[in-house]
């Protein structure tokens, strides 16, 4: 499912009031079901990564940033997410070699080559599936709306270029909830973009005590140069314009990019027609780290990957929230 192109807009339309009375209902019934949830205390931190918006604004790169810096500071972060996509409901963890992304979802199994991932529907269950695996500190991905566990550090992720968008709630606009009733539970907001883009973000609506930190996503150095290298590019991401205007800025020569929808199935006749295209014109296939994780596997070797990872302007205040964190003794670890 692609996002309706007047949920990015700065302010609504008439679409957007007019849905506005059910954006209302939809943020109503979210309030309830976090009032009314029962968030029970784990032995081990809980970080939570998550949004306000609907869809993709770069948790899975956070993700896997904060499982960097947590194994920095000798914890042993295992991830818990509910496996969007997958038919797996869990608590089971994430084996590249037995599962693949109909199984698990394509999100824990690229994030799986960073932690020890772990999906359940039940998040509760696959906490502690995973403290009893070893975990010394739990990373949830994409659970803020969700009020069974309570959370150590409350993490609010927004892609900088669009933002709030029109700051309505589903269907009227691309939030789940509103901005300030979300924020009044964050402990910090991170907005990923390029440097015109933070200077774009309107960090007003932002509580004037709430953390906001800045990062951007940069192309991993691998040794390969992109330059005049004749592509066809697909991604089913959040925006995949921004991996299309990556790969330009590297110098590659896009003959075709296919925006495709986020999660969204690669069929085996959309790949055999991708795979002709590329024969017919002297040109390689690339796509992102999440869609490659959905290719099968005989196809896999036909594509190449962009990889990207989140770059920090100012980390200190994450830095010394994680640092802050208790690493659990082996006994609390069995408690």
């Amino acid at each position: 499912m692609r996002a309706p192109a007047f949920w990015s807009q700065p302010q609504p339309d008439w679409r957007g009031k007019l849905l506005s009375p059910l954006g209302m209902l939809y943020a109503r019934a979210t309030a309830n079901r976090i009032a009314k949830g029962q968030a029970e205390q784990l032995p081990v931190p809980v970080i939570c990564v998550g949004n306000i918006n609907a869809g993709g604004t770069g948790k899975t790169p956070t993700v896997m940033a904060i499982a960097e810096k947590l194994r920095d500071q000798f914890h042993d972060p295992h991830i818990v997410s509910r496996g969007y996509g997958g038919i797996e409901t869990g608590p089971i963890e994430v084996d590249p070699l037995r599962h693949n992304a109909e199984m698990v979802g394509d999100e824990p199994l690229l994030l799986s080559a960073f932690a020890r991932t772990w999906v359940a529907r039940d998040r509760v269950a696959g906490a502690r599936a995973a403290i009893a695996g070893g975990a010394t500190a739990i990373i949830l991905d994409d659970g803020f709306q969700d009020p069974s566990l309570a959370h150590d550090l409350s993490i609010v992720v927004v892609d900088a270029e669009t933002g709030f968008g029109n700051g309505l709630c589903v269907p009227a606009g691309p939030l789940r909830e509103p901005i300030g009733v979300g924020l009044s539970r964050a402990d910090m907001v991170l907005t990923i973009g390029s440097a015109a883009a933070q200077e774009r973000f309107d960090d007003r609506v932002l509580p004037g005590a709430l953390p906001h930190i800045r990062a951007a996503l940069a192309p991993l150095r691998t040794g390969m140069d992109w330059t005049g290298m004749r592509l066809i590019a697909f991604a089913g991401i959040g925006r995949p314009d921004k991996f299309f205007e990556t790969l330009r800025a590297l110098g590659a020569k896009l003959l075709r990019t296919e925006a495709l929808g986020d999660h969204q199935k690669l069929s085996a006749a959309f790949l055999t027609r991708l795979e002709r295209d590329a024969r017919a014109e002297n040109a390689q296939l690339v796509t992102t780290e999440k869609d490659a994780a959905r290719l099968p596997a005989a196809f896999r070797s036909k594509v190449i990957t962009l990889p990207v990872r989140l770059s920090f302007d100012n980390p200190e205040a994450l830095d010394t929230a994680l640092k802050a964190l208790p690493v659990p003794s082996s006994s609390t670890q069995n408690a």
